[in-house]
């Protein structure tokens, strides 16, 4: 019988015995004794299974050629949301590290520009498990009775909550917005994709501020899309300075096709807008401009 030390946790039980191997490594990569990016190393622990986990479109050529490094080990399988599949029950650990969570997948918004929708349709709610940085593509499209219980989920972990994934802005709500400063979050992202974004973006902003969500440290950002055919580094000048207008920090998002290629000349303004401190100095250029905070 197993000590209360070494009892396996659920997450390791699904994965015990799977290689779980990457093209490359990101923030979010488990570090765990089955996690590898790149070709097999020369010693490895049993493997029974491998599978291959791709984010990236443009990292499929890679997987197919890791695909063929591994199959020597263990049969191999390739996954992950650059196939085009959708994803499934979300377990800890398994393709993201510890602290990462999904309790839902799919957006019932059909942006030009995005791939949830074709690959995962609308919003599907999972089991709810423990994490504090929450990847949901549409959290706030969930229920009511979802949402709150991810956020008493949220109210337990040993961190502050982080909404990476995002959160729809035209969709926030002022009881939301009291719930989100109970939580303190470290970090909450919404998006400004196109021009009719705004209004929506303007209103989360009073929102949060008015339920005492404090934006300093860049704890309110957003994502802002640039770079794609027809957009001009002036226009997207002006729509990065509306966010900051609204006390929120943009965060400059370029787009790219599937092999992960931009329109050229994008570079210098993307690194520009992509980084708190220069921003932040814009935000206080314009303070002390206009006589106060943004």
């Amino acid at each position: 019988m197993s000590t209360r030390g070494e009892a396996m946790t659920q997450s390791q039980a699904e994965t015990a015995g799977l290689a779980r191997v990457f093209p490359r490594r990101t923030n979010a990569t488990p570090t765990d004794a089955l996690a590898f990016v790149g070709d097999p190393p020369m010693f490895l622990p049993p493997i029974e299974r491998v599978h291959i986990s791709v984010a990236f479109t443009w990292d499929l050529p890679e997987a197919e050629r890791l695909a063929r490094a591994w199959e020597h080990v263990a049969p191999v399988s390739i996954g992950g949301p650059a196939t085009g599949k959708p994803g499934g029950q979300f377990v800890p650990g398994r393709y993201l590290r510890p602290g990462y969570t999904i309790t839902s997948r799919g957006c019932p918004n059909h942006c030009w520009f995005c791939s949830v929708w074709p690959r995962e349709g609308t919003t599907r709610e999972f089991a709810i498990r423990d994490g504090w940085d929450v990847l949901d593509d549409n959290l706030l499209r969930c229920s009511p009775e979802h949402i709150s219980a991810v956020f008493s989920m949220l109210d337990r972990q040993p961190n502050r909550p982080k909404f990476t994934g995002g959160l729809e802005a035209s969709v926030l709500t002022a009881e939301v917005a009291e719930r989100l400063r109970s939580l303190r979050p470290e970090a909450i992202f919404f998006a400004y994709d196109t021009p009719d974004d705004l209004p929506s973006l303007r209103r989360a902003a009073e929102l949060l501020r008015n339920a005492g969500i404090p934006f300093a440290g860049h704890r309110v950002r957003s994502y802002v899309l640039c770079g794609y055919s027809g957009d001009e580094i002036g226009l997207a000048e002006i729509r990065m300075r509306e966010v900051v207008s609204t006390g929120i920090t943009p965060m400059a998002m370029q787009w790219c096709d599937e092999d992960g290629k931009g329109f050229p000349g994008w570079g210098r303004f993307v690194r520009r807008w992509s980084r708190p401190a220069i921003i932040a100095s814009k935000k206080k250029r314009r303070a002390s401009l206009f006589g106060g905070a943004p």
